[in-house]
């Protein structure tokens, strides 16, 4: 294009587009303007919540049955859950993505007072009455697991199931398990995290590449390499999310929902609920049962080859196992 670069392109075209192209007349004037609920937008909503925000949520598949995700995190997207679009929506299941506030889609206010636990929920709450969702199944993986189990215990008479993936049920048995995991790594291994922990560099080159090298590769994510959509939800974390919820790393949990424990109120969960772990899990297999014993419509599925990630590496399994609970449920067969 000579004589006129991008930019006086861009320009022209909005001086256009304002005065009306051919003697004046705007193509509006020619043909009708679609409103905005007409507008295709590959299944996008953005969903206002707490009166001055928007989340970003977008529905995949079609189909009579509905599922809302829960990433995990906290702070982190939905994106390394896109490999649900290869099974749900085959099986007739349309469920919706959905991006938590603070998370790289949605908006991203920097207020630390707006991360805590309550807040979260009732978030949710507020996402799932914009999108219309009744009688719906909700999936939560990792803190997203924690986030369904708060909605259930205030709001569960708005879902029909619930898949409760990698979570167990107080951050005290998490970092009980997290402790174990951690007595077992070689000395040499012990040494290098000890040493920058005491000085609370975790940020540290060498701390980074041995906690990646020696616990994400072993029990977060076990394939080699990580799929694209893993890479890319985590090279879109918030870390102030994810700081002031968790704290620096998965073994050290210092963030303001260090105390939560939901033990005792399990037995208040009434909804049929599958719980999924992998056996190379950051979250004790034991722990994923005995949250079964507890919760009274519910069955464990272990994943024997995967970790906390397991819907990407032990993915047949995975998939075989939620898709066949929904079939059940669907089918009004007790878990």
């Amino acid at each position: 294009m000579s004589g006129i670069d991008r930019r006086g392109f861009l320009r022209l075209g909005i001086a256009a587009a304002a005065t009306g192209l051919s003697g004046g007349h705007s193509l509006a004037e020619k043909a009708p303007r679609p409103s905005a609920s007409e507008v295709k937008t590959a299944g996008i909503r953005l969903i206002p919540v707490d009166g001055k925000y928007n989340v970003w949520t977008k529905r995949v598949g079609s189909g009579r049955i509905k599922m809302l995700t829960l990433h995990g995190g906290p702070g982190v997207t939905h994106e390394y859950l896109e490999c649900f679009e290869d099974f749900l929506p085959q099986a007739g299941i349309e469920f919706f993505y959905y991006d938590q506030l603070g998370s790289a889609y949605s908006d991203q206010p920097d207020n630390p007072s707006l991360w805590t636990v309550d807040r979260f929920r009732e978030e949710v709450e507020q996402v799932r009455s914009g999108l219309g969702l009744e009688k719906f199944y909700l999936f939560g993986h990792s803190w997203g697991g924690m986030l369904a189990i708060e909605y259930l215990l205030k709001y569960q008479k708005h879902v029909k199931a619930t898949i409760i993936s990698d979570m167990t049920a107080s951050i005290a048995s998490y970092m009980r398990y997290a402790g174990e995991l951690r007595s077992k790594l070689p000395a040499q291994v012990l040494a290098v995290l000890d040493k920058y922990e005491a000085k609370g560099d975790y940020e540290a080159p060498e701390y980074e590449e041995t906690m990646i090298k020696e616990v994400y590769s072993k029990h977060l994510c076990r394939l080699d390499p990580w799929p694209d959509p893993v890479l890319r939800t985590f090279k879109h974390l918030n870390q102030k999310v994810y700081n002031t919820m968790q704290g620096p790393n998965e073994f050290v949990i210092t963030g303001n929902f260090k105390d939560w424990d939901r033990w005792t109120d399990l037995t208040k969960i009434n909804v049929p609920t599958l719980l999924i772990v992998g056996r190379h899990d950051t979250m004790n297999v034991e722990d994923i049962r005995r949250m079964g014993r507890a919760i009274p419509h519910s069955r464990v599925a272990v994943c024997e080859n995967g970790s906390h990630l397991c819907m990407w590496d032990d993915q047949q399994a995975y998939f075989h196992h939620l898709l066949g609970f929904v079939r059940d449920v669907e089918a009004s067969r007790s878990p």
